[in-house]
């Protein structure tokens, strides 16, 4: 069979994919978060998180394959774009916090970890609590204290993330326990800044199309 375009405007397919990312997004956040409080079978749970992961990349691959082929799109296609990468983006970021924690044998977690791993969650299930109102243009502006929220929340993550910082330079004098913990609290961090990405998407279909 050659290669097949739709000139029907079946969008259903696009916000079925935004939901099934976003479950998957959360279903990788909330272990994340038992595994730096519980730090249990780490390597079994750092190995789920990957299988996670990888099941992002195949929803972002289905997003991206129906949008080549579908000539009429519910959205514009540059936002869909947007919202499927950064949904990837966030289990990528997170899926990195996991390796890196697993790859440098760290002992234990840290308070500020945890914290940060509590926001990641707060922030991803606003964002699956969002999608459904993309498709109902009538409820498109109910997603817009949700993306407030996820902003302060962003916010939260980065003052924690300084804050930790500061205190892992004043307080140690291991360089290598420096240098491993500032590049998971990056991730961490750069997990919480791809929350806000999807925030400021969102905002904006919501801004065009409500």
């Amino acid at each position: 069979m050659g290669f097949r375009l739709s000139f029907q405007p079946r969008g259903d397919k696009f916000f079925d994919l935004f939901e099934e990312g976003a479950a998957n997004l959360v279903k990788t956040a909330k272990l994340f978060r038992e595994l730096v409080q519980d730090w249990e079978d780490v390597e079994g749970k750092v190995r789920e998180i990957g299988d996670l992961e990888h099941k992002g990349d195949d929803i972002t691959h289905r997003i991206m394959s129906n949008l080549h082929s579908t000539f009429f799109t519910p959205l514009d296609r540059e936002d869909i774009v947007a919202l499927g990468q950064s949904l990837d983006d966030v289990v990528d970021f997170i899926q990195a916090a996991a390796d890196t924690m697993l790859l440098y044998r760290i002992e234990r977690p840290t308070d500020s970890a945890v914290r940060l791993a509590d926001i990641i969650v707060d922030a991803c299930v606003l964002i699956e609590r969002s999608m459904p109102s993309l498709r109902h243009r009538a409820r498109l502006r109910d997603v817009l204290p949700c993306c407030v929220e996820l902003n302060r929340l962003e916010n939260e993550a980065d003052r924690i993330y300084r804050q930790a910082l500061g205190d892992l330079f004043d307080n140690s004098t291991d360089v290598p326990n420096i240098i491993k913990w500032r590049e998971i609290y990056e991730h961490m961090e750069s997990a919480t800044d791809r929350c806000e990405d999807v925030a400021n998407v969102l905002e904006g279909v919501a801004l065009k199309h409500a």
